[in-house]
């Protein structure tokens, strides 16, 4: 049986959607799991002073892979780019109290956030 927050964020997912990935202050994080096929996407648009405006997923997979989504892109507003590097999949799967058959899930949102930063980072020094 899955936790009243993994059915929140699974029935009322929140941050669906897409942004430019070819925006310069858009950072696109594309992350797989081979084991169980989930395919998670995570968009995050960052401002003049490195602060996460505004984030967006697209999550192909177990409703613990689109809550693990869900809840990354909340965590993510309002966060300087190097906070949101400290956000660990414990973290996500504690939020979420996650079974450890589906800790691959916030696995999968912790990489998916650090890919992000990185194409964002690297959009930054590919354009100074």
């Amino acid at each position: 049986m899955y936790h009243e927050n993994v059915i929140d964020h699974y029935e009322n997912p929140r941050n669906v959607g897409a942004m430019d990935k070819n925006a310069k202050d858009v950072g696109t994080g594309l992350v797989g799991a081979p084991a169980c096929g989930d395919v998670m996407k995570l968009q995050i648009q960052v401002d003049e002073n490195g602060t996460i405006v505004d984030s967006k997923f697209k999550t192909f997979g177990c409703g613990s892979a689109i809550a693990s989504s869900s809840v990354a892109t909340e965590w993510l507003k309002g966060k300087s780019v190097e906070d949101c590097l400290k956000i660990k999949n414990t973290d996500i799967a504690s939020h979420l109290k996650l079974p450890p058959v589906k800790l691959h899930c916030s696995m999968l949102a912790e990489d998916a956030i650090k890919a992000a930063i990185s194409d964002y980072k690297r959009k930054q020094t590919a354009s100074a």
